[in-house]
């Protein structure tokens, strides 16, 4: 047996890599009015940006239930040492609090422990990869959540995002709010501080955005500090691949992690999001 790794949809890993580290991920829920969708179950992001873009609802997102997770642990508990179960920010859902719960509620006697990312997207998922990894090299339930928690200090994000309307509507804009007084004139890029949205700047156009990542990225190679490397995209994977091969001399291609924005960062950041996300410690 061995610990077994657990996240939620928001994590947007890519589905060759939890096949390859047998992570299990728990659905968030989409919802457009009265209709509910379980995240990347009932939903894919190709109907769910269609949605979102030509429909007159706007979305919301919900964290699982306590009952969804109890029954990922129920099921995990019959094959493992531990489970170590790693989410979204607390200070942007209330999934962790809904795993607390079901780890409460467990009646097992598998060791659950539950991790704060303190990020989204591909910052959440690289601290899963980090935790599966050492997993499944054979390392211990104490061990692998102390690799989680210290992968956590090492996520560096960029964020641009094409417009800050949907973060506003949404009501995650965090401390960014002071960017909303220019908030159809500028592209804002962001980043995520303990766990919260904090903007970095704004540019006039969204090329001038994707320059910033491009310099985030040099910056951080020639230093190198650069662990891993994923830039991710919601609807416009042309430009993420653009990027991914501009800075493939300084990181190999093949490694950076390439992937999709689901709808949970979808609902409050609309279309044309593009993410870097860099694990390392650039502080140093």
């Amino acid at each position: 047996m061995a610990v077994k790794i657990v996240t939620d949809s928001s994590a947007d890993i890519p589905p060759e890599l939890l096949k390859e580290f047998d992570i299990a991920v728990v659905p968030l829920y989409v919802r457009f009015g009265n209709d509910v969708y379980k995240d990347k179950v009932d939903i894919s992001n190709k109907e769910f940006y269609e949605k979102l873009v030509e429909g007159e609802t706007f979305p919301a997102t919900s964290q699982p239930t306590p009952l969804d997770f109890k029954q990922v642990y129920e099921e995990l508990a019959k094959d493992a040492d531990g489970i170590v179960s790693i989410h979204l920010s607390s200070k942007l859902s209330g999934t962790i609090p809904s795993a607390l719960q079901a780890r409460e509620s467990f009646q097992g006697s598998c060791p659950i422990e539950i991790v704060d990312s303190l990020s989204i997207t591909s910052g959440q998922g690289m601290v899963c990869l980090e935790a599966a990894r050492a997993a499944k090299n054979g390392a211990g339930m104490e061990e692998v959540v102390r690799i989680a928690k210290e992968t956590v200090s090492e996520i560096n994000f960029m964020v641009l995002f094409d417009s800050l309307k949907y973060l506003a509507k949404g009501g995650r804009i965090g401390k960014a709010k002071g960017l909303m007084g220019a908030v159809l004139n500028i592209k804002p890029l962001l980043n995520l501080k303990d766990g919260e949205v904090v903007p970095i700047g704004k540019v006039r156009s969204y090329s001038k955005g994707v320059e910033q990542q491009y310099e985030f990225i040099k910056k951080a190679a020639e230093g190198g500090k650069i662990k891993e490397l994923s830039i991710m995209y919601n609807t416009d994977r042309d430009e993420a691949d653009a990027l991914a091969d501009r800075v493939s001399s300084m990181y190999p291609r093949e490694k950076i992690i390439m992937g999709e924005i689901g709808p949970i960062l979808g609902t409050h950041g609309g279309p044309d999001i593009l993410v870097v996300c860099i694990r390392g410690n650039l502080n140093e």
